[in-house]
């Protein structure tokens, strides 16, 4: 067995009132007790407006929702050589969308990770769902404190068996005691107690024992139900004392003050105990079947006590064959009768406490500390050099998702105007008004979705964008302008060199692909005017645009004998410069690396497909193949150049800001790799383009929300940028439908697990 020096723990820590915080603290103090003499430290998140004051065991505190945090965090576990970082994980405690804050620091750990689940979902949100997932991914073994949530795992989430534990919810370890003692010093001495215990929230069912207490005092008149513990500190933010309230209204109200008493504590582990001691009957009236642990029922079950119970998942396993009663949810009739049975039968209460006892031994905390060291071992053992490099290639071989398109975000960037250049946040801003690039890139969109197994944008708003870029065209100047305020004012005469080739490009499709035969003579004949101007063009991603554009115009207007031979030109202009340009181990059209690098590989590749140039065709593989190794980090993963100063030959490569515009690119022209070479190493590296967005990128966090559609600006060093304008949310879904055809064409949709599919 490997011999452990230093263990992590990173979850919620008391001083903090929450179940999760009393578990972590339990469970490191119970593994730094015992026998192995293993180092231990506690990693605790802090919830946002809240300082506590933590005991040394707290190596470092996390501000929930402050990504920095997480990061530096990683870097202070790396450096103090622990052997395991074992995470605590439960919705709600992490910042990020459905917490996925936390992935960003588990990425990075170079030591191997045991994650405990305190909640398994069965209908999770697709964040939830690839939270998780990627969870399960980085870790090398997950733990669950209940078969349900090994088969939830296993069923819901397809996580391989020999990757699960079972470890039930730990208990303190106390003599088999009678209440007597307890009653006496808690001042409830000559009382049948019943008792919840537990922060205080309108899910627990508090309300059901409440109305139950008038049939149980018509049993045992002695009767009296303490409920202890403070109201639940999210429910106090939000609502104050309202709830805690309510339930003395409603004890008022059934007259029965002197029969119920509410503690407003949270109270010390010595204290709690005390009070498990001198009940009767312990209750836990949970309205909700979904509760995977519960530390108070593990708790009072363990120190020998009669429970009553609600039927949610930990309560059916550990209370069955008789060793709990059982009530359905609600019913306050049913709990009210088997309590007062209880407390009016001595023996049979009595021998349902003694089973208790009797059969939690292997629960204890020194015994949960024993499996927990046992595997901790195993995986540190198995994986003696865990980088986090070796976690994230696990990530990309899973099957990249293949959602489907949702479009309610980008619709609620439009106006009767067009597409939205900018947002803040999620907020469209009206200030930077629009520009045909953005429009354009909409219409290319509407244009994509006009094909097999995808649902076809509004008509509507199809001809809105149209509608724009032929606004846009200033036949005077004979070139398309660019940027347009709110007011419906164009801000110049002309745009630039790009604007008019991507403007083209949007035009060329149209011709070939739109949904209407109106509109697709419309798009041919303003192609037609259009075109001639990029002849006196110098940028080579204009002249790459329009060869785009070309690619789909020439399809649909064979004839055009002017439009194939500025094709021709264009494409060999790409060559010269490519060929002028190209050296030994910078394979390349030009002297840097800048924006939406990909698409002039694209287009030479699509260019010589089509215009049978197998040496266009040749150029466009070459060039394409050396981006990937300039757009591919040591770990395997998609990273594009950044915009924060382009990359030239002589220098290094910006990583940042990483933007969607660059991984949509890429999966365009690798799919135009694969469907002239068939290769498919193509179709991996369009898969690690997309998972991109996913979030198998350098912060390990998704650019893209799949409930809405909507797609972050890029990526910054240490966090997302949350703006989501209009080229992202049109480029991430450019990227999707492409992806979409790439894996119809190669036979993958059709076989892809959506239930699967949430992870990249």
């Amino acid at each position: 067995m490997n011999q452990l020096k230093n263990i992590a723990f990173i979850g919620n820590s008391l001083p903090r009132r929450c179940g999760i915080a009393t578990f972590t603290t339990d469970l490191q103090q119970a593994v730094s007790k015992s026998p192995a003499r293993v180092a231990t430290a506690i990693v605790a998140m802090t919830d946002h407006g809240h300082v506590y004051d933590y005991p040394p065991e707290v190596r470092l505190a996390i501000a929930d929702n402050n990504l920095d945090d997480y990061i530096h965090a990683a870097d202070v576990l790396n450096a103090g050589n622990f052997d395991v970082a074992c995470l605590q994980h439960e919705f709600g405690i992490f910042g990020g969308e459905d917490g996925d804050h936390i992935v960003a620091l588990l990425s990075r750990l170079k030591m191997p990770i045991v994650t405990t689940l305190h909640t398994v979902l069965a209908e999770p949100s697709l964040g939830q769902r690839r939270v998780l997932n990627k969870l399960v991914d980085l870790s090398a073994k997950v733990v669950v404190m209940a078969e349900k949530g090994r088969t939830l795992l296993s069923e819901v989430y397809h996580v391989p068996a020999d990757k699960i534990e079972v470890v039930p919810h730990g208990i303190p370890d106390m003599p088999f005691s009678e209440p007597a003692v307890a009653k006496a010093g808690l001042g409830f001495d000559g009382r049948s107690v019943i008792l919840t215990f537990g922060l205080l929230s309108p899910n627990k069912g508090i309300e059901v024992m409440i109305d139950a207490m008038p049939l149980i005092l018509e049993n045992r008149p002695d009767a009296i139900y303490v409920i202890l513990g403070a109201t639940h500190p999210n429910l106090v933010r939000d609502q104050g004392e309202a709830y805690r309230e309510s339930l003395v209204t409603r004890v008022n109200d059934l007259g029965i003050e002197d029969s119920v008493v509410l503690l407003d504590r949270f109270v010390d582990k010595a204290t709690l105990l005390e009070f498990i001691s001198m009940c009767d009957v312990y209750a836990t009236p949970y309205l909700n079947a979904a509760q995977m642990t519960s530390g108070t029922l593990a708790y009072s079950f363990g120190l020998g006590k009669a429970v009553v119970s609600t039927p949610y998942w930990h309560a059916q396993e550990l209370l069955a064959e008789g060793r709990g009663v059982l009530v359905p949810f609600g019913d306050e009739s049913a709990i009210g009768r088997e309590i007062a049975s209880l407390l009016t039968d001595d023996a049979r209460r009595d021998a349902m406490r003694r089973h208790a006892y009797q059969i939690s031994r292997p629960m204890t905390w020194q015994r949960a500390a024993e499996r927990y060291l046992a595997l901790f071992s195993q995986v540190a053992s198995e994986n003696p050099a865990c980088q986090p490099a070796t976690r994230k290639n696990i990530v990309m071989r899973r099957a990249p998702a293949l959602p489907e398109p949702q479009l309610g975000y980008f619709m609620s960037m439009c106006d009767d105007t067009g597409l939205f250049q900018h947002a803040v946040y999620s907020v469209p801003d009206r200030a930077h008004g629009y520009c045909v690039d953005d429009n354009a890139r909409a219409l290319l969109l509407s244009v994509s979705l006009n094909g097999p197994g995808e649902r076809l944008l509004p008509e509507a708003l199809t001809a809105r964008f149209a509608s724009f870029v032929q606004h846009a065209w200033n036949p005077d100047e004979k070139h398309f302008r660019n940027f347009m305020g709110f007011d419906r004012r164009w801000l110049e005469d002309k745009g630039s060199e790009d604007s008019h080739g991507r403007t083209l490009w949007a035009l060329g499709e149209c011709a070939r692909g739109d949904a209407s035969p109106s509109r697709r003579a419309w798009a041919a004949a303003l192609f037609a005017q259009a075109l001639p101007t990029v002849e006196g063009f110098g940028s080579p991603r204009a002249w790459a645009f329009a060869l785009l554009g070309l690619d789909g115009y020439c399809a649909a207007s064979t004839h055009d004998m002017l439009a194939h031979r500025i094709r021709l030109t264009l494409a060999d202009r790409l060559m010269d410069i490519f060929h002028r340009v190209e050296r030994m181990g910078w394979n390349w059209f030009e002297e840097n690396l800048s924006y939406d690098n990909a698409r002039l590989s694209q287009a030479l590749i699509a260019t010589g497909w089509s215009a049978e140039r197998p040496d266009c065709v040749a150029a466009g593989l070459k060039s394409l193949r050396w981006l990937m190794t300039i757009q591919t980090s040591p770990e395997g993963l998609f990273r594009p150049i950044g915009t924060d100063g382009f990359t030239d030959r002589t220098g290094e490569v910006k990583l940042f800001d990483q933007q969607p515009l660059e991984a949509t690119a890429t999966i365009a022209a690798c799919h135009a790799a694969w469907r002239v070479s068939h290769d498919t190493t193509w179709k991996e590296e369009a898969a690690k383009a997309f998972a991109w967005f996913l979030g198998s990128n350098d912060l390990s966090l998704p650019v893209v929300d799949l409930e809405t559609g909507s797609c972050r600006d890029g990526l910054h060093p240490t966090r997302r940028n949350e703006n989501r304008g209009g080229e992202s949310v049109v480029c991430y879904l450019l990227g999707l439908v492409e992806f979409r055809k790439l894996s119809r064409a190669s036979g993958h949709l059709s076989t892809f697990d959506q239930r699967r599919a949430l992870t990249a």
